[in-house]
């Protein structure tokens, strides 16, 4: 079920003046997230023909005129991978061509982002080369939200808006009203995520989960710096895939005494197996965003989804009149 979120963000006026050069348009990726972003800004997505040729190739077309408009592509790059990555940058290239004055890419889940730095030789730097291609295919702005890393932010020679989904999912929390919470990242590269989501969880304390392997083919031995022992364990996250590390997390969090494990995170990717594991009980509830889209198949007791909708139509509406975006929604 998604639920809406509890920010007080008041709805932009549905009266858009005809002279407003605001244009929005979604590709296939996650169409329900683009039209729930249309609504909190008062209009329409706009009309564009999408087909695929018999050899898969990805044809794009816009059907009005966008001349002299500021364009705004809502287009999460989420599995398929490469076709929606595909139709964003030939959305990009249509625009262009269509002579947008200027084409801003809402990427509410950037893909390819793991691969940041090189950990290893002769190996890509995905995210730099995903940043390049956007540029390339003429976008003027990117309005991402929750990258993976911060650096990638800098892999842009283009303007970016960085916004987060904390704010729902720290809404919703204390909506609940839970007791005792400790804020808890599933790995030490996560710590200053964590510590920013505990901060606003009226300053929770903190515990880290610290993952070593001793030796090759030796398991991972998992300890848990912090008191967590009596305490409702948040375990938060940018993303959860397979669901491996978070579930670990929370096995471990419960051998340590926690007596509830919530489990947080923006981008529900959900690869096999994490429907299994984040449905084995040993979370209360599993709390992620709209920013990718989620089949039947892949939702469970004690999944909530909560709605980011409102946080990208409220970014997109300030970008266009030129206001501040940077102390928003941190």
């Amino acid at each position: 079920m998604i639920r809406s979120a509890t920010l007080t963000l008041q709805p932009i006026s549905p009266s858009i003046s005809p002279n407003n050069r605001l244009r929005l348009f979604s590709g296939s990726a996650n169409i329900p997230l683009a039209q729930e972003v249309a609504r909190y800004l008062g209009m329409d997505l706009g009309p564009m023909l999408h087909k695929d040729f018999a050899d898969g190739e990805i044809y794009i077309q816009i059907q009005e005129s966008i001349r002299g408009c500021d364009v705004y592509l809502i287009q999460p790059t989420c599995r398929p991978v490469n076709d929606h990555l595909m139709e964003l940058l030939i959305m990009i290239d249509a625009c262009r061509r269509a002579s947008a004055r200027q084409v801003t890419a809402v990427i509410p889940y950037y893909g390819y982002a793991r691969a940041d730095r090189k950990t290893a030789g002769r190996e890509a730097i995905t995210a730099k080369l995903v940043a390049n291609l956007i540029t390339e295919a003429g976008a003027n702005r990117i309005l991402a939200m929750d990258l993976h890393s911060g650096q990638i932010q800098g892999y842009f020679d283009i303007p970016l808006d960085h916004v987060y989904g904390s704010p729902v999912i720290l809404d919703y929390l204390l909506a609940k009203q839970l007791t005792d919470i400790v804020v808890v990242s599933p790995d030490v590269g996560g710590v200053a995520r964590a510590r920013a989501f505990a901060k606003k969880l009226n300053d929770a304390p903190l515990a880290i989960i610290d993952k070593r392997r001793q030796a090759h083919n030796v398991a991972e031995v998992m300890n848990v710096i912090g008191d967590v022992a009596g305490k409702t364990a948040v375990l938060v996250d940018d993303m959860i895939d397979t669901g491996g590390t978070i579930t670990e997390g929370a096995r471990i969090l419960r051998q340590e005494g926690a007596k509830q494990v919530y489990a947080c995170a923006t981008h529900a990717v959900f690869s096999p197996p994490a429907i299994e594991r984040l449905s084995s009980g040993v979370f209360e509830e599993v709390i992620v965003t709209n920013t990718i889209p989620l089949a039947e198949e892949l939702r469970f007791p004690g999944l909530t989804i909560l709605s980011v909708a409102d946080v990208l139509g409220e970014t997109i509406w300030r970008i266009h009149e030129d206001s501040s975006v940077s102390s928003m929604f941190h």
